[in-house]
């Protein structure tokens, strides 16, 4: 297959500043580097692709030479002279735009990945339950535009550190012991920064917030996390930034509480229509539904509704939920007394058959206080 164009790899116009060709690198690399992408073919042929075209585009023989010939220039030996890949490597244009990632003994690697960050999001129960795309505002540290991440004033760059010769490390000897130590200078970096960036002052980043959108898949709960990949803090000297995650918090509900896919509801009734029987409308997230209250009704007793719960089937493999209406028998307050003398008469005819749970309860403590005296 025929190779692209090297500037349409990084997507760039041919008249690019070397700035523009390392901040386009930079961001392919961070992107399809290998180490953030195991296992996906794909994405490390983009990488040594972006990297084959930096690594001439960033010489100014060979880059030269491309403008001149395109990619005959490295072909057999011709044109320049010297193909593309005789000597060089994908790993050295990346050291030198990513700062020494790689130090090979020239102090510790200053790019490092930035920090996650955790977001709690608050939604309602509806919101969970049905899905929802809300818009976030994070505080976060962002890469220096002025100085695409080196932290150096626009138009220099750090400089190796004269106290350890860029290598991190300064040794003091005692005797026949040597002390290796971090060097103070530096701080183990092996570069210092002599004219610092205006905007950043040095450090690379700024702060900034971000404005961002989240996709709230159906049937999350509190506790699920949403992972947003690069979306958290810039690395320290341009390197790829870490994770936003996303934590779930639902809000308590005033009608339902839930259980994974189930909803569950109290429903009070009134002690006539638990004895009597009735027809109630109770909510459902979806609306109202009928419910039929069979005569002599307990509290406690559970009504299922098929299929009212919460969809999971989109995560976890769950499906759907149903939800559970408890009923609630409600104890009649303020009574008149003409009310108050309906009730002593009505228990006046009430023979213990027509109580069946409190005739058993009495007769349970006798047995129990009659074993206790034994």
């Amino acid at each position: 297959m025929a190779k692209r164009d090297y500037y349409e790899v990084l997507g760039l116009s041919k008249g690019a500043l070397e700035k523009d060709i390392k901040k386009a690198y930079r961001r392919l690399a961070m992107k399809h580097h290998p180490d953030r992408n195991p296992g996906d073919e794909a994405a490390e042929e983009k990488f040594k692709e972006a990297s084959e075209a930096a690594e001439v585009l960033l010489d100014d023989e060979k880059r030269a030479a491309y403008d001149q010939f395109g990619h005959a220039a490295f072909e057999g030996g011709g044109g320049a002279g010297g193909g593309f890949g005789q000597g060089s490597s994908f790993g050295s244009i990346f050291e030198d735009v990513f700062g020494d990632i790689f130090s090979s003994g020239r102090g510790r690697s200053q790019v490092q990945r930035g920090s996650d960050l955790k977001y709690v999001l608050d939604i309602t129960l509806e919101e969970a339950v049905k899905g929802t795309n809300p818009k976030i505002k994070i505080p976060t540290l962002v890469e220096c535009m002025e100085c695409l991440g080196s932290g150096a004033k626009k138009g220099t760059e750090p400089m190796d550190c004269l106290q350890c010769g860029g290598s991190g490390q300064v040794t003091s000897r005692q005797g026949f012991f040597s002390l290796q130590q971090t060097c103070p200078r530096c701080r183990g970096a092996g570069r210092v920064i002599s004219d610092p960036c205006v905007k950043c002052h040095g450090q690379g980043r700024t702060q900034e917030r971000k404005t961002l959108s989240v996709k709230v898949p159906a049937g999350v709960d509190t506790g699920d996390r949403i992972r947003l990949s690069g979306q958290g803090e810039a690395g320290p000297n341009g390197g790829p930034p870490g994770d936003l995650y996303v934590q779930i918090q639902v809000n308590d509900h005033p009608i339902f509480t839930r259980d994974g896919a189930d909803l569950y509801s109290e429903v009070p009734v009134s002690f006539v229509d638990a004895a009597l029987g009735c027809m109630l409308e109770v909510p459902t997230l979806e609306g109202k539904v009928n419910l039929k209250v069979p005569h002599e009704t307990q509290t406690g007793r559970l009504f299922r509704l098929r299929g009212k719960g919460v969809d999971m089937s989109k995560i976890r493999g769950g499906g759907l939920g149903d939800l559970y209406c408890k009923i609630v028998v409600e104890t009649p307050v303020n009574l008149s007394e003409r009310q108050k003398e309906l009730l002593r008469e009505f228990a006046g005819d009430q023979d213990a058959s027509q109580s069946p749970r409190q005739s058993s309860w009495v007769d349970g403590v006798k047995r129990f206080i009659d074993a206790l005296r034994d």
